[in-house]
């Protein structure tokens, strides 16, 4: 086997050499991330320039880069709070975030990549105290939550808004109240619901009675004003009329004897 001839040895060094600076200097940072750089020999974390976008970078060997993950994220959250009459409630929580882009370097010289767990479940825990204590069990556990979901993000914000954190929802996806309060909540609402139909039933009989009465008094009334309005020479009228149509008609035989004492025919019978 021949020999690499000695002038060659320098070169393979140089080549290793670049190989490994390079792959120590080449960063990729993928979809959805952005790099923080540090420079160790220079002023430590960059926060004066933009982030490392996506795509490829050639850093200097001896600095780092720190990469985050800048789009949506979420954290759940599962935690003991006291009602406003101090019973333990269980609440979960969602939150929906992501790093403020433009401050990430901020971010990671002042927080770190332990950002979530040092910032930003302690704001959500203290904000779900801070106003589920304001509410009674059963405004937990019915008409309250929209109201309270709402509250625990406005507060949450307050708390981050000036943290380098951007926070886009808080979504409270289950409140567990002790079981005999639950129970007693449940057959209360029962009982509410019990008298609301009760009442609902009485209201429309009520309105059926009025009803009735309104349509008999106004056919008495009817009665009364058409009984008014007829006498004996109204009725002897309408007679001789009904008779002239019976003898007109084809299909009926009159036989007509005397008269009545009103005066009118006596029809004795037809066919």
């Amino acid at each position: 086997m021949e020999k690499l001839p000695k002038v060659a040895f320098p070169f393979i060094i140089v080549a290793v050499i670049l190989i490994i600076v390079l792959s120590k200097s080449a960063v990729t940072i993928n979809s959805g991330e952005a790099g923080v750089l540090f420079k160790t020999f220079g002023e430590g974390v960059v926060i004066d320039e933009p982030a490392l976008g996506e795509g490829f970078h050639i850093v200097a060997p001896w600095n780092k880069v720190f990469v985050y993950e800048v789009r949506q994220q979420e954290i759940t959250e599962k935690m003991n709070v006291l009602s406003s009459n101090g019973l333990d409630i269980k609440l979960e929580a969602s939150v929906w975030f992501q790093p403020d882009f433009k401050n990430i370097g901020k971010l990671h010289q002042e927080k770190s990549e332990m950002y979530k767990e040092r910032v930003l479940l302690p704001a959500i825990r203290s904000a779900a105290r801070s106003v589920v204590g304001r509410y009674t069990p059963e405004q937990l556990y019915s008409s309250k939550r929209d109201a309270i979901q709402q509250e625990i993000f406005e507060e949450t914000k307050k708390i981050v808004e000036d943290q380098y954190i951007q926070l886009n929802e808080v979504l409270v996806r289950d409140v567990t109240l002790p079981a005999t309060i639950k129970d007693a909540i449940e057959r209360k609402l029962k009982q509410e619901q019990e008298s609301l139909e009760y009442e609902f039933r009485l209201i429309t009989a009520d309105k059926e009675a009025q009803k009735q009465i309104i349509e008999a008094q106004g056919k008495a009334d009817a009665n009364r004003i058409l009984s008014a309005s007829l006498n004996n020479m109204i009725l002897q009228d309408k007679g001789i009329e009904a008779t002239i149509k019976l003898a007109e008609s084809p299909n009926s035989k009159v036989i007509v004897i005397g008269s009545g004492d009103s005066g009118m025919p006596i029809i004795l019978g037809n066919q």
